[in-house]
């Protein structure tokens, strides 16, 4: 039997990550699906745990082989997708899957996925918060950070287009309420 599918999407900052973190300590039928990338690796992220790390042109191989259930050119050159391979797997496990991708990538796996997956925005009030955050990551050039603030303000305006909305203001309560989602998502 496949399981089901949880899409968590929002701008860069709104800590999708983290509330996807901690829904897999607390749900024990949750698997991540590792995203495929074409970004450069990050000091502190490792190959295969947080994201498949393939050349530009390993990734349009696995576009033309049909081998991702969704990609995205998120900026130019650099892209985001989903392998069908590590969805198949998690399903194969008897777990539901849990993703973790940027908006445009949320609202087309929905589009794929249908009534077997349920899709959540994560939210904040603002995108000055975002630019917090991002700074305090210390991960991203000036440039990079005023581009990935751009996109969040258009990103901010697709909270209409998902299931649910979790309001990331107190990270203890947008934790609490998407675990309520979630097993409810689960067990319906």
């Amino acid at each position: 039997m496949e399981g089901k599918a949880i899409i968590f999407s929002a701008p860069s900052g709104a800590g999708k990550t983290t509330i996807v973190h901690s829904l897999l300590d607390r749900i024990p039928s949750l698997r991540f699906s590792i995203s495929a990338t074409t970004r450069p690796k990050r000091s502190t992220e490792i190959d295969g745990r947080d994201y498949y790390f393939l050349s530009l042109n390993d990734f349009k191989s696995k576009i033309d082989s049909e081998e991702l259930l969704e990609w995205e050119e998120v900026y130019t050159d650099t892209y985001y997708g989903t392998l069908k391979s590590e969805v198949e797997r998690i399903w194969a496990d008897g777990n539901h899957v849990i993703f973790d991708v940027d908006v445009k990538g949320g609202k087309h796996l929905k589009e794929i996925l249908e009534d077997q997956a349920i899709s959540i925005f994560v939210k904040v009030k603002g995108k000055e918060i975002l630019r917090e955050r991002l700074q305090m990551r210390n991960t991203e050039s000036e440039e990079v950070l005023n581009m990935r603030i751009d996109k969040a303000s258009e990103e901010m305006k697709e909270e209409v287009h998902f299931d649910q909305v979790v309001l990331n203001e107190n990270l203890d309560e947008a934790i609490n309420k998407a675990e309520f989602i979630v097993k409810s998502f689960i067990l319906s």
